[in-house]
């Protein structure tokens, strides 16, 4: 397909029609200086203008001729290439614009500088794309979970309606009568019957650093997810310099995301000492750390805060982002000495995330996947 102003004198055909009104929309943001509305550009790349009316007619069009993922992409190019975030600022903005996890970071960015009258239009949006995620990664997490906490709970003395045939048989293989083609259990194996009480701790701890924008957006989301599982305790801790604990907020991602600060210093240290404060039950506790380990505080003390926190009992997991992105940017030394502790450092996808978290409360290896 060839685009631009060009293309009619390289094939002999020029465009027409929709064809023509779809190469207006992208030569406004890829082109030579076209502004919305017929406008020219001096001394730009692009052509979307200050004018919020323009770009949101310019997002209109978008929509109309291409798929919601392209639209991601390209809002997520005129924000980027040509400065556009303060006019997220306007409401006649925000109501235009495809929302998507990419649009909340910025806008989490942005909303101590929003006016009054932007704030409830940016919450909508957000909700938006937060309720999107709850409905495509809750109810796996909740089942993955859910069984891997009756698992955890295994007993040798089950009652019949709880025993586990399949790791009951195959704990007894040894035990099988070849006469008879059958299997003898001499030891049953079965799920506990303690699903009234808390089984484990969680705690989901995330660094707001602007870069890990979208691994906080889908924090939030399974942070409340959660925390409405009445088998854990869930607690939430984001921190850049300093450390805020926004536990009492997870009944609503939407609250946890607008009371963050994205953008700012490191200090991991710092976080992780707030945390292990925090913990009554190390074995039966699971810490994790959402960071791309680009440390400010002190390194040897967090280093030696994780190494204690393993050794007390505590399962100790390092994502290096929880986004559908590629390969994060990270502090690789960091990472391999968190590797050398026992603790790999990796990388997650939304959609691994239960088999991850359902892995270490089982203290099962971890999913950790194939970067090769």
């Amino acid at each position: 397909m060839v685009l631009g102003p060009d293309g009619a004198e390289s094939t002999g055909r020029p465009l027409t029609g929709r064809d023509t009104a779809m190469d207006g929309a992208l030569t406004a943001l890829y082109g030579g200086g076209k502004k919305p509305g017929g406008r020219t550009g001096a001394g730009r790349s692009g052509g979307l203008g200050a004018s919020a009316p323009a770009v949101a007619r310019w997002l209109g069009d978008i929509r109309t001729y291409f798929p919601a993922s392209v639209v991601q992409v390209m809002q997520r190019d005129a924000i980027d290439r040509l400065g556009l975030s303060g006019l997220l600022l306007e409401p006649e903005m925000l109501e235009a614009v495809e929302p998507d996890v990419h649009l909340v970071g910025t806008l989490l960015s942005l909303h101590k500088a929003m006016p009054e009258t932007t704030r409830e239009t940016a919450r909508a949006v957000v909700r938006k794309v937060v309720e999107d995620l709850e409905r495509r990664l809750a109810t796996r997490t909740r089942a993955t979970l859910t069984g891997a906490l009756d698992r955890s709970a295994a007993t040798g003395r089950p009652r019949p309606q709880d025993i586990d045939w399949g790791r009951t048989v195959r704990a007894n293989l040894k035990h099988y009568l070849p006469e008879h083609r059958t299997v003898v259990p001499e030891r049953l194996i079965g799920y506990g019957r303690s699903a009234r009480s808390v089984k484990k701790d969680v705690i989901l701890c995330i660094d707001q650093s602007g870069s890990m924008a979208a691994s906080l957006v889908h924090a939030a989301v399974f942070g409340a997810v959660l925390a409405s599982m009445r088998t854990l305790t869930t607690r939430l801790v984001v921190f850049d310099t300093a450390v805020a604990d926004l536990t009492d907020q997870l009944d609503d991602p939407v609250d946890v995301l607008f009371g963050t600060r994205l953008g700012g210093g490191t200090d991991i240290n710092r976080a992780l000492a707030y945390c292990q404060s925090r913990i009554t039950r190390p074995a039966d506790t699971v810490v994790v750390l959402i960071s791309d380990l680009y440390e400010g505080g002190i390194r040897d003390e967090m280093l030696g805060r994780a190494a204690a926190m393993t050794a007390s009992g505590v399962r100790f997991v390092t994502l290096l982002a929880l986004s559908d992105e590629g390969a994060p940017a990270y502090d690789r030394e960091h990472a391999a000495a968190l590797g050398a502790l026992g603790t790999p450092a990796f990388a997650c996808t939304p959609d691994l995330f239960p088999e991850v978290m359902a892995a270490a409360l089982e203290r099962r290896p971890l999913p950790v996947p194939d970067t090769a």
